[in-house]
């Protein structure tokens, strides 16, 4: 093929990326640049149930505007499922229903929450509804409040002090007649409710997520709310005041999801934060001028997929960069694309400790290929075994820093450990072959272009840039394709070989 046909092909994907670049930022007026705000999330709920074929009812409570945060633009998606949404005991409840139905099926739920200003409006003092106890009970109570009441000067040191036996305190009967060791963290936290709401304190276990960063699957977390001249939130695991952005999203004892005529499968909560105002106005823009070309843009997918191509679609970006400190400037790696794979596993080590953990595994297991090769094994089970240790190495390196209270060592696990171990075999092959001196220069060489690698595809205009217009990575292509015919010496050549000119 020659270098015609190529650079017509080149041109071809250019154009059409820029083409549909502009057309996407004049146009639509999708923004350049990110200008993100702290206080609008998106947030989805996904449920998926298993129906036995017969009626169905799926009840799922969902968020309500509260005196932090407003919930606005809500959607449902139910086919071919009927959707009522009301309000019991305070929460809102949303309920498909088919008189019915058989397989898996999976519900929607999205909504837009804005964080505004504590509002000033007055506060009604709720009515304390007193727990209907038994005779034991109420003489457990009456002990435990006594002597709660002693060790406490007002009301905030007792709910501390109660928190905190009844985390820690495991002998005290009193306690434990009303609330038992075994429960769950909501249960555990009703029963404590109860016992205050039987001290004349208003008090109600209450549940709902963080909203930071963008997050997948986020966990469910579960608080106490006490009234005191005002509501007041204690987190059961630091016995202190919540700390956190958190969205209430119902309060009770009841159930998040409460499925009849099925099984629950999944429920997945996710929240993204809302990158611009320009951006939201833009895809607004969009379905009217373009109906079409909106519902094909990655904005119309579920939270938890646009999570995961903003990670996939940075991987070209990092690949590019490869080929041009691989075939531009000679810098020596092991393997075409392993790079890449340890600048992902970066995003969660981070930088530092990333190169200390792939140091540290890389140096031992290759210690231990060493001893290996005494045994003359065969190639794949020299292979496996090479796996298995490295997979021993993550291990214990999770544990003993888990020990040690270094968090940071148990997102080792996310490392590649196939590539970790390839390249442990990969590296001992080009020492035997070729010295230390050839296998120290690659091992160096990856790590460098992995951490290049992992500061280009973090950075933050470029994930924006290249997630709201995808079609820039036709120009990468381009890019990769021209590279592709390049024969001239390299950078480090031109070094190498100064001494002949």
């Amino acid at each position: 093929m020659n270098k015609r046909h190529l650079y017509l092909l080149v041109g071809f994907l250019v154009g059409l990326g820029l083409m549909l670049f502009l057309y996407k930022a004049l146009v639509l007026g999708f923004p350049l640049f990110s200008t993100s705000k702290s206080d609008v999330w998106q947030v989805e709920a996904r449920l998926t149930i298993a129906a036995r074929d017969e009626p169905v009812k799926a009840t799922l409570t969902i968020p309500r505007t509260g005196s932090h945060f407003v919930v606005e633009n809500e959607n449902f998606v139910s086919r071919g499922f009927g959707l009522t949404t009301g309000v019991s005991d305070g929460s809102r409840l949303a309920t498909w229903s088919k008189r019915r139905a058989e397989g898996r099926h999976t519900f929607y739920y999205t909504a837009t929450v804005l964080q505004t200003a504590t509002r000033t409006t007055t506060i009604t003092v709720p009515e304390v509804q007193v727990p209907e106890y038994n005779d034991q009970q109420r003489q457990a109570a009456d002990d435990l409040l006594g002597q709660l009441q002693e060790q406490s000067a007002d009301n905030d040191t007792l709910i501390r002090n109660l928190l905190k036996r009844a985390k820690y305190d495991a002998a005290d009967e009193n306690l434990r007649t009303l609330v038992p060791a075994n429960l769950t963290l909501p249960k555990t936290l009703n029963a404590i409710s109860r016992v205050l709401n039987y001290a004349g304190l208003a008090a109600r276990p209450v549940h709902g997520i963080e909203l930071a960063n963008s997050t997948v699957n986020i966990p469910v977390h579960h608080w106490l709310e006490v009234y005191d001249r005002g509501w007041k939130a204690y987190d059961f695991n630091t016995l202190d005041y919540l700390d956190g952005n958190y969205l209430t999203w119902w309060r009770g004892e009841k159930d998040m999801v409460q499925i009849k005529g099925a099984t629950l499968e999944r429920l997945t909560l996710s929240t993204q934060r809302s990158e611009e105002t320009a951006l939201k106005s833009a895809v607004l823009s969009g379905e009217q001028k373009n109906p079409i070309w909106q519902s094909f843009s990655l904005s119309s997918l579920p939270l938890d997929v646009q999570h995961v191509y903003r990670i996939i679609l940075m991987i070209p970006i990092g690949a590019l960069l490869l080929v041009l400190l691989r075939n531009v400037i000679g810098i020596k790696t092991f393997g075409t694309f392993m790079p890449i794979l340890i600048a992902l596993a970066f995003r969660e080590t981070q930088l530092l400790w990333g190169f200390i953990f792939f140091t540290v595994i890389v140096s031992i297991g290759l210690g231990i290929r060493f001893y290996l090769e005494n045994l003359k094994l065969l190639l794949v089970p020299r292979l496996a075994s090479v796996l298995t240790i490295v997979i021993l190495l993550m291990l214990l390196i999770s544990v003993v820093t888990n020990k040690i209270e270094i968090e940071r060592g148990l997102s080792v696990a996310l490392f590649p450990m196939v590539i970790l171990a390839m390249t442990i075999e990969r590296m001992s092959i080009v020492w035997e072959e070729r010295g230390a001196s050839e296998a120290i220069q690659q091992g160096l060489g990856s790590l460098l272009v992995a951490a290049l690698a992992y500061l280009l595809m973090t950075d933050d205009f470029l994930t924006h840039l290249i997630f709201i217009f995808p079609e820039l990575l036709l120009l990468v292509l381009g890019s990769m394709l021209l590279l592709g015919r390049y024969t001239g010496y390299r950078l480090t050549e031109l070094f190498r070989f100064k001494v002949f000119s």
